[in-house]
């Protein structure tokens, strides 16, 4: 039976931590993958217009790992607020969906 497969987007602000995540994420057999880049974000954060470098990543999983990596990222995020969105992806090649399922047990 196929799984289904999530994208989880967060961003952090510097590369040392996104690797440090990103590792934790696959040795934890939480994530398949994490991809990651850089980012410029232009905000409103307590009542000033910000600007950042942040790397952004997608986390792919499935759906059975939501709670846990959400637990994960929200006990780790350095941010005050952290951005924690996710994704339930309506298509997933068969092979694809096969192997993050696989990943992730």
């Amino acid at each position: 039976m196929e799984k289904k497969i999530i994208q989880i987007q967060t961003a952090f602000n510097s590369e040392e931590e996104v690797r440090r995540i990103a590792n934790k994420l696959i040795e934890m057999n939480l994530a398949a993958c994490v991809q990651f880049f850089p980012i410029t974000s232009i905000y409103r954060w307590k009542e000033q217009i910000e600007e950042s470098k942040e790397y952004l990543l997608f986390i792919k999983s499935t759906l059975k790992n939501k709670n846990k990596i959400m637990e994960f990222l929200e006990k780790e995020h350095t941010y005050e607020l952290p951005e924690i969105v996710v994704t339930s992806l309506d298509y997933v090649s068969k092979d694809y969906s096969k192997w993050v399922d696989e990943e992730t047990n």
